[in-house]
């Protein structure tokens, strides 16, 4: 990890910071919906924080989610 993603995440997290979970919801929301790609470090923060605070199971649950909603043919960009 260098030190320009630990600043990021240390940015995100401060950004949030007090938020409830509506306010969380509504900033993944919005950055789902502005299709902005600025916006994926923030939401792979968020992952990150729901990702160590789930157990094996639920990681299996979001892993299987993932990978059958991943297309199987590759198309050109």
């Amino acid at each position: 990890m260098n030190i320009n993603s630990l600043n990021l995440r240390q940015a995100i997290m401060y950004k949030m910071q007090g938020s409830d979970s509506n306010a969380v919801e509504d900033t993944i929301s919005d950055a789902i919906s502005s299709g902005q790609e600025k916006t994926l470090p923030g939401l792979g923060v968020l992952f990150e924080v729901l990702w160590q605070n789930s157990d094996t199971s639920q990681r299996q649950q979001m892993v299987s989610t993932i990978a059958s909603h991943i297309p199987q043919t590759s198309s050109p960009v």
